[in-house]
């Protein structure tokens, strides 16, 4: 029976909650990644276009909720998704076209790209800030358990209670179509594969045929439907405050550098790495060893290795062990 209450303290607290968080960061990645194979540069303003298009799906979700418009028991946020990504992708497609097409026309250095991202991040925030403000907003609505402790308690006569949130269940979900339905499109369609030969060697694609503009165009669109996605499911998980996701930048960069930077299967086993890591060094592991051990040697500490408040610290000590002993990550992207 302890074994079992074990078992279902560490699904609550640590393989739950990671497993969500990592396919939030897998999604993130995917988009950094993405464009890095593609357009050859690391977009520093990529947790920015999360924010931004998550404020986008909570002025629609608000538009909606006031039309009495809902889903039931799922968030009226999914409905305003597509809205979100339609207003995001217009704006990195416009981005695109006032600042970084001058620059890949110039044939600038990857890290002159670099530097540029990095001046439409601090806009992009601070556009997003002007437009839903600074304060932390709540939008999830509709059921919010799957399963609460108290009806698993009942169900099973265990001590511990196994609560399984809403939001928690739909990023699983969601992530999983939404990754399946991008390694389709990038291996079964024309448009897919034109985008995969582009980026393996683009003289070669260019006498081909292909259209880069509009390979381009297509990859700054995915992009800003993940960065949507990722960033839409996060704030429904946690909540929506503008500055929480430029600090998301790094986990979400570690997560991509760790699988392999470019390599799309490698950002998401990069995601749920990190997730699974960062929440496993900040767990304080005392309930669960106090089941597992015979009362002789239950602990008195906590078993915390560090605070939450430092949970970003794993992933930059991942981040700088990955690029001193592994540039090229776990799934061999191209090295950085």
């Amino acid at each position: 029976m302890d074994l079992l209450n074990a078992l279902v303290t560490l699904l609550n607290f640590v393989v739950i909650p990671a497993a969500s968080y990592g396919a939030q960061l897998a999604l993130g990645a995917l988009g950094v990644t993405l464009i890095y194979g593609i357009l050859r540069f690391s977009n520093f303003a990529h947790g920015d276009t999360m924010a931004f298009g998550t404020a986008m799906v909570i002025l629609f979700t608000w538009w909606l909720q006031g039309m009495g418009v809902h889903l039931g028991p799922l968030p009226t946020a999914l409905l305003a998704l597509p809205f979100g990504i339609a207003v995001t992708a217009a704006l990195v497609l416009f981005t695109d076209r006032a600042v970084y097409r001058f620059y890949r026309r110039q044939k600038a250095a990857p890290v002159i790209l670099v530097i540029v991202s990095m001046g439409v991040m601090f806009i992009m925030n601070g556009v997003t800030r002007f437009i839903i403000g600074v304060e932390e907003i709540r939008f999830e609505d509709g059921e919010r358990f799957v399963i609460t402790a108290g009806e698993f308690k009942k169900m099973t006569g265990l001590a511990e209670g196994l609560a399984f949130r809403s939001t928690q269940a739909i990023t699983i979900v969601t992530a999983i179509i939404v990754v399946a339905a991008l390694f389709w499109f990038l291996n079964r369609t024309r448009t897919g594969k034109s985008m995969r030969a582009f980026s393996d060697n683009e003289d070669l694609a260019l006498l081909s045929g292909i259209n880069p503009e509009r390979v381009v165009a297509v990859t700054w669109i995915i992009a800003a439907g993940l960065a949507t996605i990722a960033g839409t499911l996060y704030g429904l998980d946690k909540a929506f405050k503008a500055f929480n996701y430029f600090q998301l930048l790094l986990p979400i960069f570690a997560s991509a550098i760790v699988g392999g930077l470019g390599s799309p299967l490698g950002a998401i086993a990069g995601g749920f790495l990190v997730a699974f890591s960062e929440v496993g060094f900040t767990y304080a592991w005392k309930k669960v060893a106090t089941y597992v051990l015979p009362d002789s040697l239950a602990p008195d500490s906590l078993l915390q290795l560090m605070s939450t408040d430092y949970k970003f610290a794993v992933s930059f000590a991942i981040l700088i062990i990955v690029l001193l002993f592994k540039p090229t990550g776990l799934f061999q992207g191209k090295s950085v």
